[in-house]
């Protein structure tokens, strides 16, 4: 296949890495930043790269959009007209609901457009933090609509697999948004504020151990992307955020309490839980 990879960040140059692992494709890139371009060609994970990419999207069988959410619609805007027909596009944005219906209300109607979410990551941006090792054991998660042919979902799910990915899990984008903000954006959200509520009277970095270090891992954030994620799955974040208030709250008042009963009760639950994942 002619492959284009639109965003050549941290999850698209992966993609770009891992892809050209195969040798079966021919890979394209396309980035506004052209020293992110004259990167991947350096490292010979692109075939040729440009910042506007019409020309490698018209011969493209698959497209991959590396872009933040808002940047999606855009990029389908500018290039309606320009994508091959029978063409398959996908994403990688870990929000769907919100602008699925939008993005098939742009593309032509003989384009399929598989709405994808790779479980996997790195907390830096830039292609610099790119690596194919990324993908190996993750999750990754399609979003099926009614327009979606069976052939190409077969197709995004064997590429996937064959990139590293364990398993390959077909989910409503309603469930994926509710889910993700359970799985992924809650953990952040965590994160962040409990490296911001550090009161820094220590030197902390002198005290941490193992459980700060993984706990914290995420909290160096790529700010303007999980802005968007954030906003963009508001409803279903603000209720996992309140669910987690509430068994913290409970620890609290065990605390509180000097309950050792409740306090032992809620330690093997979260066990047990924790060995069924």
């Amino acid at each position: 296949m002619i492959i284009t990879i639109v965003g050549l960040g941290v999850i698209g140059g992966s993609f770009a890495m891992a892809l050209n692992e195969l040798q079966e494709h021919e890979i394209y890139g396309v980035d506004v930043n052209k020293e992110t371009i004259d990167k991947a060609k350096k490292l010979g994970i692109i075939k040729d790269g440009c910042t506007s990419g019409s020309d490698f999207i018209r011969r493209s069988d698959l497209v991959i959009i590396g872009l933040y959410p808002s940047a999606i619609l855009n990029f389908l805007k500018e290039n309606q007209g320009n994508f091959k027909r029978g063409a398959i596009i996908t994403d990688v944005t870990g929000i769907k609901e919100t602008f699925i219906n939008e993005a098939l209300g742009i593309i032509p109607k003989e384009v399929d457009f598989i709405f994808g979410h790779p479980m996997a990551g790195r907390e830096k941006k830039g292609i610099d933090f790119a690596s194919k090792e990324v993908f190996k054991g993750a999750n990754y998660l399609l979003t099926p609509h009614n327009k979606n042919k069976e052939e190409n979902l077969s197709k995004i799910e064997s590429l996937v697999l064959k990139i590293g990915f364990s398993r390959v899990r077909r989910i409503t984008p309603r469930e994926h948004d509710k889910i993700i903000s359970f799985t992924s954006q809650l953990p952040h959200a965590i994160a962040v504020a409990l490296i911001n509520s550090d009161k820094e009277e220590f030197d902390t970095g002198a005290f941490i151990g193992d459980s700060y270090r993984d706990l914290t891992r995420i909290a160096n954030i790529n700010e303007g992307l999980w802005s968007e994620l954030f906003l963009g799955n508001k409803d279903n974040l603000l209720q996992s955020i309140e669910s987690f208030q509430d068994q913290l709250n409970s620890i609290k008042d065990a605390i509180i309490n000097e309950d050792r009963e409740s306090l032992t009760k809620l330690f093997k639950e979260s066990g047990i839980r924790r060995e069924k994942l």
